[in-house]
């Protein structure tokens, strides 16, 4: 009976004792409650110590989390409407501030930091203009939105590490309107294009043909030099030819005019035998009788 009372005790203790300690890990801070109500935070971590049965321990993180929200519709201050993608990560600075404010639901709280962000941006958006969300000045809005977030999000024990404005569209309705918009540039710049392309074509075949119609003139003009001046030649050598023997080059004439008057098969002649054109042929000496005048 001893063994048994001193086994029930054993048993006790170990339960008192394990009850009564928690190990804080080194990505967590701990909360101990005691019947709903904080009474203190471990922040560093190791093995720690509590009120068995009365106080309990509620975990919360320490590294840095993030937050996704959904998409925001903002208007600009030149009244430009723009569809916000943003992403925020935050820690928890203050536990008990968290706990009390969230009562350490991590799903409350990042519902709460999403409604401070979305009026954030919402402010921080209509004060500035298209161009600078677009592309001037994101840096800076992205700045005055972690300065305006932070300052809300205090009142949960959080601090704001860093937020982003991810993406910046136009809603779907004002998308297809300035595609359409872009689109009919385009089309005016193309046909613009192919209006100078066309000109400028025209041009230069204009060019190339009165080219063609010059160089063309200018080698007929020296073909016809080159031509006249064969012929000088021609005559001048045929003159000489005609001073030095004037029998012979009569009878070369003569055989020029047989070759050419007396093609077989294309020879039509009505003429009499002893005529002048046939002196060479009746007489090889070209001094056949002259017909009588």
């Amino acid at each position: 009976m001893f063994r048994s009372a001193l086994g029930i005790i054993l048993a006790a203790i170990v339960l008192i004792g394990g009850s009564s300690m928690f190990i804080v890990d080194q990505t967590e801070q701990a909360l101990v409650v005691q019947f709903g109500q904080p009474k203190r935070v471990e922040n560093t971590p190791g093995l720690k110590f509590k009120l068995p049965f009365i106080q309990s321990v509620i975990s919360i993180e320490k590294r840095i989390l993030d937050l996704d929200t959904p998409s925001v519709e903002a208007i600009t201050a030149d009244q430009k409407r723009l569809v916000v993608d943003t992403f925020a990560r935050y820690q928890i600075k203050d536990p008990l501030r968290y706990f009390q404010a969230t009562g350490g639901s991590a799903p409350r709280g990042n519902q709460q930091l999403g409604t401070f962000m979305d009026a954030a941006l919402r402010r921080v958006l209509g004060e500035s203009t298209f161009l600078l969300v677009v592309k001037e000045d994101r840096s800076g809005l992205t700045a005055k939105i972690r300065d305006q977030v932070n300052s809300e999000a205090s009142a949960l024990g959080v601090a704001i590490v860093d937020i982003r404005i991810r993406r910046v569209d136009l809603p779907e309705q004002n998308s297809q309107a300035v595609f359409n918009r872009m689109k009919t540039e385009r089309q005016r710049e193309a046909a613009e294009l192919r209006a100078q392309g066309t000109e400028l074509s025209d041009r230069i075949r204009a060019q190339a043909d009165r080219t063609v119609t010059v160089t063309r003139a200018e080698a007929d003009r020296q073909a016809r030099e080159a031509t006249g001046k064969g012929e000088a030649e021609r005559t001048k050598l045929l003159a000489d030819a005609y001073n030095r023997d004037p029998e012979f080059f009569a009878f070369y004439r003569s055989m020029q005019a047989y070759e050419a008057g007396l093609k077989s098969g294309d020879t039509r002649m009505v003429i009499t035998p002893d005529s002048e054109f046939f002196r060479y042929l009746n007489d090889p000496a070209g001094k056949g009788a002259q017909k009588a005048p």
